[in-house]
């Protein structure tokens, strides 16, 4: 594809400088467009994905009014292309801010803001609820009992498999204490939180790729799980930023990511954590 045809013809009298492909995945090819104003990203999507496309585009519609500024623009939607602006910053998995809480503060205010913007029910999104439901008890009950599942499919451990359904149905009252869906990021980790290393401050987020209709909670539970671990002061500062975090119902949900992660390693190959998320795990539903 001629990435700097799709450009100027998407925005006519754009000077192109340099394009260079940031990656190369399953799903879609990125590319930065440097000009000669602001840089551009390219997603060209492959055509069995287009869908995906669909969904970006729909949830960076939602973010707009919440968080403008604090993600990137969709400025052209073709076929299989979207067009978007490039946000400032550098990835916080790429650096050591010299002040953990008072990133992490950032964080969880940012993650307040998207969940300020409610949904009408539980499921995977795209540019609409999939297979949605009335409750947070119906979706989680479907949602770990297909992960459970996948988890027996793949060969996880009998015995393991075991402690995490006792663990399951003895929390499951926990699920009710949610009452409402909420817009959930579903992949708010140091990847994908970009920042200034002059101010340190967060200038925003990217990739909307995996985004639910959920408890907010499962969206807190997912960055901790993935990034902030048992690091005090990132913690310390998620709930700072954030608020209240009911321990027992996060950990739930901590548990439910670490299965997910699991299944999906197992299910590519790739087996190099596999060991750790099971101890994680093992960890979780430990009396």
């Amino acid at each position: 594809m001629d990435i700097a045809r799709v450009v100027t013809d998407a925005r006519p009298g754009t000077d192109i400088v340099e394009i260079v492909e940031r990656t190369g995945g399953q799903l879609s090819t990125v590319y930065e467009v440097r000009t000669d104003s602001d840089p551009l990203i390219v997603k060209v999507y492959a055509p069995e994905w287009a869908w995906k496309q669909a969904k970006e585009v729909h949830v960076y519609g939602l973010l707009e009014q919440e968080l403008s500024g604090s993600i990137p623009r969709v400025v052209h939607v073709g076929d299989s292309v979207t067009i978007l602006t490039k946000l400032d910053g550098v990835p916080l998995s790429e650096l050591e801010p010299p002040d953990w809480r008072a990133t992490y503060t950032q964080l969880g205010q940012l993650l307040a803001r998207i969940h300020r913007i409610g949904q009408p029910e539980y499921g995977y999104l795209t540019d609409q609820i999939l297979d949605p439901l009335p409750d947070n008890e119906q979706y989680m009950d479907r949602q770990f009992a297909k992960k459970m599942s996948e988890f027996e499919q793949l060969g996880g451990d009998a015995k393991l498999q075991a402690k995490i359904a006792a663990y399951v149905a003895q929390h499951r009252h926990l699920f009710a204490d949610n009452e409402a869906a909420v817009l959930c990021h579903n992949d708010f980790h140091e990847g994908n939180v970009l920042v200034d290393p002059d101010t340190w401050r967060v200038t925003g987020f990217i990739d909307v790729e995996n985004a639910i209709a959920a408890d907010p909670l499962i969206d807190i539970a997912k960055t901790i799980q993935y990034s902030a671990h048992d690091n005090a002061e990132k913690l310390a500062g998620l709930a700072d930023g954030y608020g209240d975090l009911p321990a027992e119902r996060t950990d739930l949900y901590r548990l439910y990511h670490s299965l997910e992660l699991w299944d999906w390693f197992q299910s590519i190959g790739e087996t190099t954590y596999l060991d750790s998320i099971a101890r994680d795990m093992e960890q979780l539903v430990a009396p």
